[in-house]
């Protein structure tokens, strides 16, 4: 495929349960354009959260190769892939997984901090932004307890857009919201992709939000099952 920001090559990964090795992915190989929205699915235990822990620097194959924008991460050391990650990879969460004690302004900031690319000024000038890209301008004071679901995933997603990676990652991102909210999630991450060229890769259990995708893999077992490119990816039907 040309113009891939992510390359999978035979990448296999077993869990020990007891004594035995259980396989989670089986020879798994798959390519990720450069801007797309991918959209995993499959029953629990298909592989698709181990494949996603894979894309993101989390978890480490037993065999195989992962190439993140030109980069091997497979042949980095623990420290050199917390430094890619950082860079080039945005995580949202079904939980949201924000510091409590820190406002939306202070929870956008800190991946910032941690990447220590930008002036004090500059920070703080990105993070307000980012917010009222996410439609949350108003509520940058606000400590997550005092923010609806929907608002602390907004948070999450600005949080995740902080350092500018290219490639953004969401684990079950509407898993924890009402239909409506999630949907309003969802076209948020579109405007982003087509507004801001982002590549991104998602689990969902739910085909309605997988409708926002361009393309979804189906995972049975370990193995890709099926693919499917959505022509008309945006609105569920």
């Amino acid at each position: 495929m040309t113009n891939s920001i992510i390359s999978v090559e035979n990448v296999h990964k077993s869990y020990l349960m007891g004594k035995e090795a259980v396989p989670a992915l089986r020879g798994v190989s798959i390519e990720v354009r450069r801007g797309e929205i991918l959209c995993l699915m499959g029953p629990s235990g298909s592989g698709k959260t181990t494949l996603l822990n894979l894309l993101g620097g989390l978890d480490e194959p037993g065999r195989g190769h992962i190439t993140i924008d030109g980069e091997n991460i497979v042949a980095m050391k623990e420290e050199q892939v917390a430094k890619l990650r950082l860079r080039k990879l945005g995580f949202i969460f079904q939980t949201f997984n924000l510091l409590s004690n820190f406002t939306a302004f202070e929870n956008v900031e800190a991946p910032m901090v941690l990447g220590n690319q930008l002036r004090r000024r500059d920070r703080k000038a990105r993070a307000a932004w980012l917010l009222e890209q996410v439609g949350l301008a108003d509520r940058i004071d606000h400590y997550p307890s005092e923010l609806s679901g929907g608002q602390q995933q907004r948070v999450a997603i600005a949080r995740a857009l902080a350092n500018d990676p290219p490639i953004i990652i969401g684990d079950e991102m509407t898993g924890d919201l009402d239909s409506e909210t999630g949907f309003e999630v969802m076209r948020l991450i579109r405007r982003l992709n087509q507004e801001q060229n982002k590549t991104v890769i998602f689990v969902t259990h739910d085909p309605r939000m997988a409708e926002f995708a361009d393309r979804t893999i189906n995972l049975l077992d370990g193995v890709i099952h099926s693919e499917t490119i959505n022509t008309g990816a945006g609105e569920p039907t």
